[in-house]
């Protein structure tokens, strides 16, 4: 499968094929990697329209449930999730891959099935254990040798649509040879 001028690994799409959940980080991922404070001190985080969009297309084209997974305690990632219709929304975890176990036995769904976006040293070992793993094209080296697949998109800029949009171009696929 080629993507603009990159070609993406057969490997990649077999593991695309079969995500039922994708999980992300927030910050680095869904945002860029500042941090924003007003003159009140009140902190802001940017957000990509297109990441949005991503979330909505997994949902309709791909029947692919999404949730965010970060050791932040925000009152805008709540918010922002909400607007979204993120299922699954887990706020100060220091633990991600617990989380992940938990989220799996509850969903009943293997590790094979969910996906993880991730741009440092503390999501590697989601990534490890997920069925695909993914990271913006700015993330740290931790998150780029253990990635699957590294988006042509900075985190904040666009990131989680590129692995968003792999996931469902590989599972309409899918659909198509079946029919």
């Amino acid at each position: 499968m080629v993507k603009g001028t990159k070609v993406i690994n057969s490997t990649v799409i077999k593991k695309a094929e079969r995500i039922k959940l994708l999980l992300t980080d927030c910050d680095g991922v869904l945002t860029d990697t500042g941090v924003y404070y007003s003159a009140n001190g009140e902190e802001l985080k940017r957000f990509s329209i297109r990441d949005g969009m991503g979330v909505e297309r997994l949902r309709k084209y791909a029947g692919v449930d999404t949730g965010i997974i970060t050791g932040e305690n925000s009152e805008i990632v709540i918010r922002r999730s909400e607007k979204l219709n993120i299922s699954l929304l887990y706020l100060g975890i220091k633990n991600k891959v617990k989380t992940v176990m938990g989220i799996a036995e509850y969903r009943k769904l293997k590790y094979d099935e969910i996906a993880f976006i991730g741009d440092d040293s503390n999501d590697v070992e989601v990534m490890k254990l997920v069925g695909l793993s993914a990271c913006p094209a700015d993330a740290t080296i931790f998150a780029t040798e253990t990635a699957d697949f590294k988006t042509s998109s900075r985190g904040g800029n666009g990131a989680f649509r590129d692995f968003a949009e792999l996931i469902i171009t590989a599972k309409l696929n899918v659909k198509k040879e079946k029919e």
